[in-house]
């Protein structure tokens, strides 16, 4: 159950609203719209009068809803309508009008707006309009003349609906932290409708940016990226000339004057400020993104695999600049991927840019490597010649984002743990159509019997605790096939397969088998140790010759 708190200002605003309740709506979406309560119980109601003019009955209810606001005169407040439309999940059963007033009374109290037993409280009235959702409006003058006790009323009518959701055995909502970003309007919904986008401006701008923000090595290709794709930005200007602020624009989406509609950057999502983009900016590119020559899909997969480890052992900032890269990552993730998967890419981004947003600050220090090499392989397309690659990074980004899950679990953050969930099933359904095709490609190269029985004798050596699961994988084949092929280019191959289980445990590997498969194609891919390094590696170190033990002083004086 989701209740919004919007503020209404002017002589005419409590007409203006109730106009707008018991009108057709902007896109004709208001059906049947009555009162289910109301502050007295006996308000006259605009969709229940049927002997009399709507527009007659709506005039009459607004003035009696506007009676404490007029005696003030002078003295009314700025902020004169409080209204509150509160709308339940697409899955929740129908609840009645009863239902729907308790829920009314219940929002109004915990807001401030009139609590139970006040008889002098604020008046109020509730409109329900279709099945799923219900209107509150009220007056923020108190019939005594006073203001309403309303501090912190968003999150007390948060708290509430979470309370209504169990008592109403409805969907449950999790608890926020106040760094969610801001959902669009119904308005902005019907407008986005009749203007043909797919989604809101506001959420359009919101991918844009933050894609722009991935991609771009400083400020000037921040900016050059977003104009590439679109965006007008208008910069807000300090006395001295220097840039404070950042807002934005879609082409096409005007006022009624036929002015484009900026959006801040703080309003599109908390981490999208100007001064918060520039200091990821600043901290990725302190000077011309370059990377290591050498396969940039293997150094940004071998980043990816150290996220679990920072989740687990580095202190919260640190941690939590992880997770900013790795959404970073997804966001670039559905433009350097196969076209097939980019539907499922965009929606576990989308999913996981909520995981990279709480209280606690990001350190970004220890990102550069990951996001240097994803930026790399934005910019340069990097040859993949059988999806391995891809494939590879995707299976390293799950288990990343399967340690975010627990990570912001333990720390009770209940949307991004949720958030997290959410990308995790998408990603699970991407890997699975790029990983498939490459398994099953390397699968048919497989290695003799005697060799793969070779194979299975180092990994029961090895990894004996494992080696019953992975043997048994359909992987299993692919994983003799990448031995094979190391061992072919000059690499042992129990050597390689110790490097390879030497990473990571493999206690936390949805498949041990694909697991082992993407470590040691790419310990496979680098060059092989010479002869005279191998044989140093294997040849066993002699230990020193003890020294004497020291004999005591009166043994040495004779």
């Amino acid at each position: 159950m989701i209740p919004k708190i919007i503020l209404g200002k002017g002589p005419h605003a409590t007409r203006r609203t109730i106009g707008y309740l018991f009108g057709k709506g902007r896109a004709s979406e208001h059906i049947d719209p009555h009162l289910v309560a109301s502050w007295n119980d006996f308000a006259p109601d605009p969709g229940r009068s049927p002997h009399r003019d709507p527009k007659d009955v709506e005039a009459q209810l607004a003035a009696q809803l506007d009676q404490p606001v007029k005696m003030l005169g002078d003295k009314a407040p700025k902020h004169t309508v409080w209204h509150c439309p509160v709308r339940a999940a697409p899955e929740d059963p129908i609840l009645t009008d009863t239902q729907w007033g308790d829920i009314a009374r219940r929002i109004v109290a915990a807001a401030g707006i009139a609590p139970e037993g006040d008889e002098e409280a604020c008046r109020w009235v509730a409109v329900r309009h279709a099945d799923d959702h219900i209107h509150i409006a009220a007056t923020l003058v108190r019939q005594d003349g006073r203001r309403p006790q309303r501090d912190f009323d968003q999150r007390a009518v948060q708290r509430e609906a979470r309370q209504i959701e169990v008592d109403y055995g409805l969907r449950r909502l999790k608890p926020g932290d106040g760094t969610a970003a801001k959902r669009p309007t119904s308005k902005e919904h019907f407008k986005a409708k009749r203007l043909g986008q797919e989604a809101a401006t506001r959420e359009i701008l919101r991918l844009r940016v933050r894609r722009a923000v991935a991609a771009a090595a400083d400020e000037a290709e921040f900016f050059a990226l977003l104009d590439a794709t679109g965006v007008a930005v208008r910069l807000k200007l300090g006395p001295s000339g220097d840039a404070l602020g950042c807002n934005f624009a879609l082409p096409g989406d005007t006022n009624d004057k036929g002015e484009p509609v900026f959006y801040s950057g703080s309003t599109l999502a908390p981490d999208l400020s100007l001064p918060n983009i520039r200091q990821r900016l600043v901290t990725t590119s302190p000077e011309p993104v370059t990377v290591r020559p050498g396969n940039l899909w293997h150094q940004a997969t071998a980043a990816t695999e150290r996220i679990p480890y920072h989740l687990t052992h580095s202190d919260d900032p640190t941690a939590h600049g992880q997770l900013v890269a790795l959404g970073a990552a997804l966001d670039l993730l559905p433009a350097t991927g196969p076209a097939v998967l980019k539907a499922e890419l965009e929606q576990a981004a989308a999913a996981f840019e909520r995981a990279t947003r709480s209280r606690i600050a990001a350190d970004l220090d220890s990102t550069l490597v990951l996001r240097r090499s994803v930026q790399a392989i934005w910019r340069d397309r990097p040859q993949d010649r059988d999806g391995a690659g891809f494939a590879m990074l995707l299976d390293a980004a799950l288990t990343a984002v399967a340690f975010a899950i627990h990570w912001h679990r333990i720390r009770q953050h209940a949307q991004q743990e949720a958030a997290a969930e959410q990308a995790l099933l998408h990603l699970q359904v991407a890997y699975a159509q790029v990983a498939e095709p490459v398994l099953v490609g390397l699968a048919s190269r497989a290695p003799s019997p005697q060799t793969k029985l070779r194979f299975a004798h180092h990994l029961q050596q090895a990894v004996p605790e494992h080696s019953e699961r992975i043997l048994a994988d359909s992987a299993w084949d692919a994983l003799a096939t990448v031995l094979a092929e190391a061992e072919a280019a000059g690499h042992n191959a129990a050597t390689v397969l110790d490097q390879a289980l030497g990473q990571r445990t493999l206690d936390d590997a949805h498949s041990p088998a694909r697991a082992l498969t993407w470590r040691i194609r790419r310990l496979g891919e680098r060059h092989p140790p010479s002869p005279r390094a191998e044989a140093a590696r294997t040849t066993p170190v002699q230990p020193a010759a003890a020294a004497p033990p020291p004999q005591p002083q009166s043994a040495r004086r004779r």
